[in-house]
C-alpha cells in the first residue's frame, strides 16, 4: 500500500519542521513540504503530530514457545506497535530454549507466521540457560540478534570467558542479565530504604554490579562486544563509565521504571515487582546523569508479560517482571523530556539511533529506506489504563499514571501496524 502523510512535523535541532511524507513500495520516496497525492496512495492528515523512525526495543519478552499464556509474538508484537516500535530483540528464556539451531527455528517460524513488526530472537549462551554447557552459538549466529541468557546471570566466570571469544569469533555481542546467585539470599525488592520499613527481603545493589564488575574484565580481555542488560545501581553506571574510559567494546540499557521511580514509590502490589528491581532515589539519579553523558547508550522495556494470577500475590511472590512496550516512549517523555532534564532528540538515540548501531535494529527516517516510523502527539495526554492494552499482560507501575504522548500511528516495512485516530 503507498500512502502521504500529510501534516507531519519532523523533529531536527531542537525544533519541528512541517513537512509530508511519501510511503511507495514499501518505501520512504520524499519528506518535503507540499507534496501532492500520488496515483494509488491513500492521503493520511497527521493533524501535525510527530513523525519518528520507528523505535527499536532490545529487550522483550514475547514468551513463545512455551508460554503462551502470558503472552505470543502476535500480541507481544501489537503492543509494540502500539508503542511505536518497529524492530525488537527478544530474549531466549522459552520453552524449548533456542540453544541449537533447530530450537531456534521454532521460534522464527512463530516470528515469520506472526509478528507485526520487525523481530530479531536473542540465542541462549548456555544450553537450556543453565550455566554449564555452552550453546551452539556458531549455528545460530547468523539467525540472532546475539547471545543472551537473560532471566539468569552465568554464574562461572570461566563459562563467560569460553562464550565471550566464541561470540568475538562469530562477530556477535553478548547481552549479559548480570546477577551473583551468591549475594541473593531470598531478596524480592531493593535492599533498601522501603524493605526496612516494611519488613521485605532486599536485593543488594552489589549482586548485579558485582557481575558487572567481572563481566567489563572479561570483555576487556577476550575483545568481545559486550551488551549489559537492564543496569540499575549507581555502582553499575559507574563501572561502565569507566570501562568506555579504558576502551571496553561495552554498551548498556536501561527501563523506564528504572528512571522514573525510586524505591519509595514501591506498592504492596506486583505490579511493582521486577529484576533488577527498582532502587533508591540516589540510583534513579544516577542513570538520569548516565542518559546524559551517553555512559547509558539506549532504552529498552525489558517487556516482561505474566498473567493475572501470577502478578497478583503482592511484592513477596508475585512472579517477577512488568509490561512497558505500550508505556516506554510516554514515560520518558512525561518524565525527562517535558520538564527539560533529556532532550527529545536525545531520547530517539536512546529509542532508536543507538540500538540501530549496536544491534542493527532499525532504519533512518530518509527517503530511499524502508518505511519503519511512528506517529506521536505530543500534546494529547491520557491515563494508563492496561484494560486497554494490546499486550496480554497487564501489571505496570505505570498504572493509573497520566501521561504525554500518545501513538497515533505506526507503520512497520510500509504497512500501517497500528492506527489510532483522534477523538
Amino acid at each position: 500500500m503507498n500512502y502521504l502523510l500529510k501534516n507531519a512535523m519532523l523533529p531536527a535541532e531542537g525544533r519541528f519542521r512541517p513537512v509530508d511524507i511519501a510511503v511507495s513500495g514499501g518505501r520512504i520516496v520524499s519528506i518535503a513540504g507540499g507534496l501532492e497525492l500520488f496515483p494509488g496512495a491513500i492521503s493520511i492528515d497527521l493533524h501535525n503530530a510527530v513523525v519518528f523512525p520507528g523505535f527499536s526495543d532490545v529487550h522483550v519478552h514475547l514468551r513463545e514457545p512455551g508460554f503462551s499464556y502470558k503472552e505470543t509474538v502476535r500480541t507481544g508484537t501489537l503492543a509494540a506497535a502500539r508503542g511505536g516500535f518497529t524492530h525488537l530483540c527478544c530474549m531466549p528464556n522459552l520453552d524449548p530454549v533456542p540453544d541449537t539451531r533447530d530450537r531456534l527455528e521454532t521460534l522464527l517460524e512463530i516470528i515469520r507466521r506472526d509478528a507485526v513488526v520487525d523481530v530479531r530472537p536473542y540465542g541462549a549462551v548456555t544450553v537450556g540457560e543453565q550455566g554449564a554447557v555452552l550453546a551452539d552459538l556458531e549455528a545460530m549466529a547468523p539467525f540472532t540478534a546475539g547471545f543472551s541468557d537473560d532471566g539468569r546471570g552465568i554464574q562461572d566466570g570461566d563459562m563467560m570467558r569460553r562464550a565471550m571469544r566464541e561470540a568475538k569469533r562469530l562477530g556477535k555481542i553478548i547481552a549479559a542479565h548480570c546477577e551473583d546467585n551468591s549475594l541473593l539470599k531470598g531478596g524480592y525488592i531493593h535492599d533498601g530504604q522501603y524493605a526496612r520499613l516494611h519488613g521485605h527481603r532486599g536485593i543488594c545493589s552489589e549482586s548485579e554490579w558485582g557481575q558487572i564488575a567481572r563481566d567489563l574484565q572479561l570483555a576487556e580481555e577476550t575483545g568481545c562486544a559486550y551488551h549489559v542488560c537492564h543496569i540499575s545501581t549507581k555502582e553499575s553506571v559507574g563501572l561502565i563509565r569507566e570501562a568506555k574510559a579504558r576502551g571496553v567494546d561495552v554498551t548498556c540499557e536501561t527501563g523506564p521504571h528504572y528512571l522514573v521511580f525510586n524505591d519509595m514509590d514501591l506498592q504492596e502490589d506486583g505490579r511493582f515487582k521486577m529484576n533488577p528491581p527498582i532502587r533508591s532515589e540516589a540510583d534513579r539519579q544516577a542513570l538520569t546523569a548516565g542518559l546524559l553523558d551517553g555512559t547509558i547508550d539506549m532504552i529498552a522495556s525489558d517487556h516482561a508479560p505474566h498473567s493475572w494470577e501470577e502478578k497478583s500475590r503482592g511484592l513477596e511472590k508475585s512472579a517477577m517482571g512488568v509490561v512497558g512496550l505500550e508505556t516506554a516512549f510516554a514515560a520518558v517523555y512525561t518524565h525527562l523530556v517535558k520538564p527539560g532534564i533529556l532532550s527529545l532528540e536525545k531520547l530517539v538515540d536512546l529509542l532508536h539511533t543507538n540500538p540501530a548501531r549496536r544491534f542493527g535494529a532499525g532504519t533512518p527516517l530518509e527517503p530511499g529506506q524502508r518505511a519503519n516510523l511512528t506517529v506521536f502527539d505530543l500534546d494529547a495526554a491520557y491515563m494508563v489504563d492496561p484494560g486497554q492494552f494490546q499486550s496480554m499482560g497487564r501489571a505496570t507501575p505505570f498504572a493509573g499514571m497520566e501521561l504525554y504522548g500518545v501513538c497515533r500511528l505506526t507503520i512497520a516495512d510500509g504497512v500501517i501496524v497500528w492506527r489510532e485516530d483522534k477523538a
